[in-house]
């Protein structure tokens, strides 16, 4: 069987690089054709990965028709590695009876749709879900320890993905709560940048575990809300994902919050980071559905006043700490 990877960028790439490593039928495309002709030539994804050879076993295109058809008539797998925004086209490009991960984090902007609420729209009788967790594209690339969650309600779908990617270096494990995965992934971006704010502007490791924990707290209670399981949150792509994207130095969310804590404006930030920041475009989306649902997400709406210009670095740590005094649990309340 094969494995098609649609998205050539970081994540995809190297996700492709390691499934590879193991498996001989993994094909890998991207929709600039020049890329990936000179990764094709160099063996090497140079735009994000120069230190991650490409395997022998890879094969790359830029035609997606042909790199469906792969996994289509080989009874496959596809793996959607785009950015969020994409996710909507992607999923409409393929066939229903396909089965699909996807590995986007976030909200969809406009709508503040989930990916399993876009896939549930667009192909109600599709087999899909999510693979997720705390994973640098880096670090899977070059081989390190990593990992991931795949996130379904199809059993055979859940047990494909660890066949395709449980590896020596990868370990996959299975759930059946997508949506906490998903808030998990979508919400942890956020956080990043609140976390990368508070190291940037030198506030102290009591901070930084103030942040992360109580940003838990409040990604927890959006899950709750929109169906998730308490207990995911806790898990690989809950706390974990969140503790790796909040301190770690590859996490882009976390170098924007460092960086507008420097006083950098936010174009200037995006321009020098060259890659998609999935918090700076979700934070608002996830700030509008929670307030749809009544969840109170203190931390959420002061990085979309950062982002937005309303509000300082240091007003918004102000803003936060001046909050009044409230219980510490129940985390399934949304009044807390």
């Amino acid at each position: 069987m094969a494995v098609t990877i649609l998205g050539a960028g970081a994540w995809g790439t190297a996700l492709a690089i390691s499934a590879a490593r193991y498996n001989t039928d993994v094909w890998l495309w991207g929709r600039d054709s020049a890329q990936i002709a000179q990764m094709q030539a160099q063996r090497v994804n140079g735009r994000y990965l120069p230190d991650a050879p490409l395997p022998d076993s890879l094969q790359l295109t830029a035609d997606l028709d042909a790199a469906v058809r792969k996994a289509r008539g080989d009874g496959g797998l596809v793996i959607i590695g785009t950015p969020m925004a994409a996710l909507d086209g992607m999923l409409k490009a393929l066939p229903d009876e396909l089965p699909v991960l996807w590995l986007c984090k976030g909200f969809e902007k406009g709508t503040g749709r989930l990916g399993h609420e876009i896939a549930q729209t667009l192909r109600p009788r599709g087999r899909h879900g999510v693979l997720s967790g705390p994973s640098f594209a880096k670090e899977v690339a070059l081989g390190q320890p990593t990992a991931l969650v795949a996130a379904t309600n199809d059993p055979a779908l859940a047990d494909q993905a660890v066949a395709y990617f449980h590896s020596d270096s990868v370990r996959v494990y299975t759930s059946t709560d997508p949506v906490g995965v998903e808030v998990g992934g979508a919400v942890k971006n956020v956080l990043a940048i609140a976390t990368g704010i508070a190291d940037g502007l030198a506030l102290g490791l009591n901070a930084r575990a103030a942040l992360i924990t109580r940003g838990l707290a409040e990604m927890t209670r959006l899950g709750v809300a929109l169906g998730a399981q308490t207990e995911t949150f806790m898990g690989l792509s809950g706390l974990g994902d969140l503790v790796l994207t909040a301190t770690g130095n590859l996490s882009r969310n976390r170098t924007v919050g460092l960086k507008l804590a420097e006083g950098k404006t936010l174009d200037d930030i995006l321009r020098e980071l060259g890659h998609v920041a999935e918090g700076v475009y979700s934070a608002a989306t996830v700030r509008e559905r929670a307030r749809s649902l009544g969840v109170d997400m203190p931390i959420t709406n002061a990085v979309v006043e950062v982002i937005e210009g309303r509000l300082t670095p240091a007003d918004a740590v102000q803003l936060l700490m001046a909050r009044e005094a409230k219980p510490e649990l129940p985390l399934d309340s949304a009044s807390h």
